[in-house]
């Protein structure tokens, strides 16, 4: 391991955060915290599906595409940011790729992924 690698973890341990395992075609929320005009600190939820998860250290980020009033919007949110107050995986997706940039594309229930269903052994 070189010295920025090393350096990278140790910020990443620095910071601590409960990062839940999610991937590309979850749904997830993401909890932003947004400073208003007069000081005040708030949390703002964003849901969507996870269409790209880069794994870069200290750098990853994922992109969350949600469609409000009939258009498309993404957003990248860096994953140890401190902005980034939490994230929630809502849905787990079945997707067969790492970037599901085709959603774009897609409009309506074309646009639907499929949840993965799990079974418990009793």
């Amino acid at each position: 391991m070189n010295i920025i690698q090393t350096l990278e973890k140790e910020q990443i341990e620095k910071i601590a955060k409960e990062i839940p395992d999610f991937k590309a075609g979850d749904t997830v929320k993401v909890y932003n915290r947004i400073a208003d005009a007069d000081g005040k600190e708030r949390l703002q939820a964003y849901e969507g599906v996870c269409i790209a998860r880069k794994n870069a250290g200290i750098n990853s980020n994922f992109t969350v595409r949600k469609i409000s009033f009939g258009e498309g919007v993404e957003r990248v949110f860096p994953i140890y940011s401190k902005n980034v107050a939490k994230i929630e995986v809502i849905r787990v997706g079945k997707v067969r790729r790492a970037k599901l940039y085709f959603l774009r594309a897609l409009r309506g229930k074309a646009a639907r992924i499929a949840e993965k269903t799990t079974f418990e052994k009793k």
